[in-house]
């Protein structure tokens, strides 16, 4: 698969001056709850018209979706609003139904997106389907994996692709549901810069309160559209209540959103980013020297350790380093999860350098 202008053509199609908003209820609950949240999201800057059918849980005995009746619900909002609409799908007999009842953009959630099998088999029942099929990124950051997919329906001749950042899942405790590791979406974007690109905050914050601000941070980073979970009565949603908004705070959510510019092409903005950018080079540069100093330390210290039969690892010292690199890295302007994340990636190279000196015949 290349990069093409020719990606962004069903995007380019919409002809929106904003972004693309696909909203609606995390889960599909009865009739009247469908028709409610589609008539209030009617006339706003919703393009797509989303709702959860079957729901993938963690355990057996949560609330699994009300299925193929929610399918019918989805054809009614649709006539009523003239909003396309969206669903998850897991496997072909989703598909299959939500093709028949004319659903027009079907998306492929985390969960599934780590099973090529599963990828596989969707791809087969949707070959060479005029539908727009977004692909959510996999639960854990495997960017492998999210391209794999990608390449699975793009080689089953589909047309209309875009991919769905959601986060991904973490053992360690942080203020986002699903951290969004957004280097790895960049990178992504980076090698197919003409893919649509679409920030699911709902998922990556689970909490409402954060919608805006991860919402913002997608469209800093140029991302193309936004999906977002919204009920009129969230805290008696019967799925995921914490992270969805009501039609009114999605509403001022859209007003409250600044729209970037790509660029800018006078001459002062490019001259002083010119600039900026050279001291970066620079500092770059100047950390990498750093950090290759850093290294031959370490080997030294591999070499002391394997001369006196001492382990490479060492715990204690290792939690006094951490704790003490956080302390200045707050006093610096810098949040605890980057120090930690460049920390461990220092000491991780570090080991490896003194594993290597461990190997070397004396």
């Amino acid at each position: 698969m290349e990069n093409s202008k020719s990606l962004r053509t069903w995007l380019d199609d919409f002809k929106l001056t904003h972004p693309l908003v696909i909203a609606g209820p995390c889960s599909a609950e009865t009739e009247e709850q469908v028709m409610e949240i589609a008539h209030e999201l009617k006339n706003s800057d919703v393009s797509i018209f989303r709702a959860g059918i079957w729901k993938p849980r963690t355990r057996p005995g949560g609330f699994e979706g009300v299925g193929e009746i929610g399918l019918k619900w989805l054809q009614r909002a649709k006539a009523e609003t003239g909003m396309l609409t969206a669903v998850e799908v897991a496997n072909a007999q989703h598909v299959k139904l939500a093709l028949e009842h004319d659903v027009d953009v079907l998306w492929i959630g985390a969960r599934t997106t780590v099973n090529p099998f599963a990828v596989q088999e969707i791809a087969d029942i949707l070959q060479n389907t005029d539908k727009i099929v977004l692909l959510k990124n996999p639960v854990n950051p495997d960017l492998s994996l999210w391209l794999g997919g990608l390449e699975r329906l793009h080689n089953a001749g589909i047309k209309k692709l875009g991919v769905i950042h959601r986060g991904f899942s973490t053992y360690e405790k942080t203020k986002y549901r699903n951290i969004p590791e957004w280097q790895l979406a960049i990178e992504l974007q980076n090698k197919f810069p003409d893919l649509p690109l679409i920030c699911d905050p709902s998922h990556i914050s689970g909490r409402r309160d954060m919608i805006l601000e991860v919402s913002q941070q997608a469209l800093d980073l140029n991302y193309d559209g936004l999906m977002i979970e919204t009920h009129c009565h969230p805290d008696e949603a019967w799925s995921d209540a914490a992270q969805q908004v009501t039609p009114d705070a999605l509403k001022r959510i859209f007003i409250d959103l600044r729209i970037r510019k790509t660029t800018d092409e006078a001459d002062d903005y490019n001259q002083k980013l010119g600039i900026l950018r050279t001291q970066i080079d620079e500092i770059d540069s100047k950390l990498l020297e750093i950090l290759g100093k850093r290294m031959l330390i370490a080997d030294k210290i591999g070499a002391l350790k394997k001369e006196k039969n001492v382990a490479v690892l060492q715990n204690q010292r290792w939690n006094e380093i951490l704790g003490k690199m956080v302390l200045e890295g707050e006093q610096k302007g810098l949040s605890e999860e980057f120090i930690l994340k460049m920390f461990k990636a220092i000491h991780q190279e570090s080991i490896s350098h003194q594993e290597k000196v461990f190997k070397t015949d004396n």
